[in-house]
């Protein structure tokens, strides 16, 4: 049964139309991505299905009884709650549900009448269908899957940054447990490990998802169909994204319009999907759906209505450096109270290309902004080589900060004269009365792009480049590819966007543990290869008392068993540890104060010792096909 259905919906906005004939249906399990140009409606689309907009016409059936959240860039307002009362709020039904299981207990000590058992019974069943004793727990996992810490969660909102609090909000959304989950730019401020779980966590849900995102990687894996809305229109696409991307280009092709440019971006998407074959299960679903581009019809001419209007640049040759460009020697990387790197070395030589990964708060930022020479080491030392012209992007776009228009910060920061100047904007989309805009008034998208013009035109040989994608579209971050692969000077990236890392890098650095480690690898296989490692440990590791096992031969099934197994290990402790505290309720007297109290304690235990015995079962079958290959019977 569809969780939403949409009909031929038009939706103005000052007096313009600004889509029409929107429709759509969304079943349980689909995830739905919105693709189009800023400004094409998707965050309009999402609000409208959240009931927050009426559209203008057509119809929107949403199923009676369904659950909504919608997460957006909008901060949250209670900023007195603290981070968990703000996500468990998400669940207003279970702590409602839980005071009045409370009350009643209560009131049958003094009155145990027929209306009050029905009542109470009636408060247990709404309970155990939103997730029983252990809905907490869920709740839980995801601040842990979005990267917050147990004990984060008794600080007020008003202490967590910008960044922080987006996370909180898509907490609290995922939190909610809903039937129709709406998201625009989850994965903003996320890490790759907070990224990760994110897909996992969305494949795995059962609701109808509707997202807007700028993460290649996320679209591919997370995605089941694209809705793309392009000059006031909207086209529906059963598949993954990139093969939407294909068969988009093959449209323009089919048009007999720039032959050349769509032939290369359907090659991009065949070298992106080979990128992404890593991810091994997600790529056949993938590729299968290939297939499926040439039987799809092709619109007429008429109906082609498209804004062409792309980011294009290069870098010019550079000069020339000396073999080593940048030296990191025993350095030691700190900032107030914490010590995020020590004894850390590094060498980066002429036209290496690096990127930088690990955890939100591991020290990237800070040992990006140490090689920039933007501050200096606690101890050790940072060396630049012969001739090294560094250019330096930060994540905060601070190039394109200060007063006057973007034509007056252009040749301020670059000496270049009017013409010159307006030309190199033009590549950048700032063309005509864009350059004389304010820097004040320009949005994070045009911010990132004039700091990039700046530093094209700054003639670096080494790059220094610290989450280059903030706030820029899909097809910004492909031409900001392009430029950098073919890019003859040296760079070091930081970045979550894992396409770009795997196009642009060759060699992975890693800060994790105050370490800072060398992989001589592209992204997508230092990460199988970690992922190979993690399986092997976890498929090792077994509980006291488990004894000694074979050793594990590799093969695929085997891999699969023992990151389940390692799973299954994690949730054995937390029902431990559950177990083990409600047997620490139980030994209160005040447990046994009335029969309805009595009654809930007893079924908490009995339901914690099921939960144990049932996972201590899990573990068993997936610890001996992860010994052996072959599934437990």
């Amino acid at each position: 049964m569809a969780i939403a259905t949409a009909t031929s919906l038009d939706v103005h906005v000052g007096g313009k139309l600004l889509f029409a004939d929107v429709s759509f249906k969304l079943e349980p399990g689909e995830r739905m991505t919105l693709s189009g140009r800023n400004g094409a409606g998707k965050s309009t689309l999402l609000r409208v299905l959240a009931g927050e907009l009426t559209p203008d016409t057509g119809s929107l059936t949403v199923q009676r009884g369904a659950r909504l959240a919608l997460h957006d860039q909008r901060p949250p307002r209670e900023s007195k709650a603290t981070l968990g009362d703000y996500v468990f709020s998400g669940r207003n039904d279970m702590l409602e549900t839980e005071k009045e299981l409370e009350r009643l207990e209560g009131q049958m000590s003094e009155d145990a009448g027929e209306e009050t058992m029905a009542a109470y019974a009636a408060a247990q069943q709404r309970l155990e269908a939103g997730g029983g004793y252990r809905w907490r727990d869920d709740v839980l996992a995801v601040l842990r899957g979005l990267g917050f810490g147990l004990e984060q969660s008794e600080r007020s909102l008003s202490t967590f940054s910008g960044g922080e609090l987006t996370r909180a909000s898509l907490a609290r959304a995922l939190a909610t447990k809903p039937d129709l989950l709406l998201l625009d730019e989850p994965t903003n401020h996320l890490d790759i490990p907070s990224l990760e779980w994110l897909e996992g966590y969305l494949v795995d849900l059962d609701a109808a998802v509707v997202l807007v995102a700028h993460d290649r990687w996320f679209l591919e894996a997370v995605g089941t169909s694209v809705l793309e809305l392009e000059a006031q229109r909207a086209r529906f696409f059963a598949g993954p994204w990139h093969a939407w991307r294909q068969e988009q280009a093959a449209r323009q092709i089919a048009l007999g319009k720039a032959i050349d440019r769509q032939q290369a971006e359907i090659e991009r998407m065949e070298r992106f999907v080979e990128r992404f074959r890593y991810k091994a299960t997600k790529a056949k679903q993938a590729q299968s759906r290939i297939k499926q581009i040439d039987k799809k019809k092709r619109s007429g001419p008429q109906a082609e209505r498209r804004d062409t209007r792309k980011l294009r640049f290069s870098f010019k040759p550079p000069e020339r450096p000396g073999r080593v460009v940048l030296k990191l020697v025993k350095g030691r990387i700190e900032v107030p109270g914490r010590v995020l790197l020590s004894g850390a070395e590094l060498e980066v030589e002429r036209g290496e290309h690096v990127v930088l990964v690990g955890s939100n708060g591991s020290g990237k930022t800070t040992l990006i902004e140490t090689l920039a020479g933007r501050r200096e080491p606690a101890s050790g030392s940072v060396r630049t080589g012969h001739n090294v012209r560094l250019g330096y992007l930060s994540q905060h776009a601070d190039t394109a900060a200060g007063e006057g228009t973007v034509l007056d910060a252009a040749q301020r920061e670059t000496g270049l004269a009017g013409p010159k100047a307006r030309a190199l904007l033009g590549g950048f989309l700032f063309s005509g009365a864009d350059a004389e805009k304010q820097l004040s008034d320009i949005s994070g998208g045009e911010q990132r792009r004039l700091s990039l013009a700046i530093l094209v035109a700054s003639g670096a040989n080494v790059l220094i480049l610290d989450e280059p994608t903030n706030h820029l579209d899909i097809e910004s971050r492909e031409a900001l590819e392009d430029a950098l692969i073919e890019f003859e000077g040296a760079i070091v990236l930081v970045s979550h966007d894992r396409a770009l890392l795997e196009a642009v890098g060759s060699r992975t650095l890693v800060c994790e543990d105050g370490r800072l480690t060398s992989y001589p690898s592209g992204w997508a296989e230092y990460q199988r290869r970690r992922d190979e490692q993690s399986s092997a440990t976890a498929a090792a590791a077994k509980p006291a008392g488990s004894g000694g096992g074979r050793k594990r031969r590799g093969a695929k099934p085997e891999q699969k068993a023992a990151r389940k197994a390692a799973r299954l290990e994690e949730r054995i402790e937390r029902a431990e540890a559950e177990l083990k505290e409600v047997e620490e309720e139980l030994a209160d007297p005040a447990a046994w104060s009335s029969p309805g109290r009595a009654e809930r304690a007893n079924e908490r235990h009995k339901e914690a010792k099921r939960s144990l015995e049932d996972l201590f079962g899990q573990w068993e079958k997936a610890q001996a096909t992860a010994e052996s290959g072959t599934p437990a019977g």
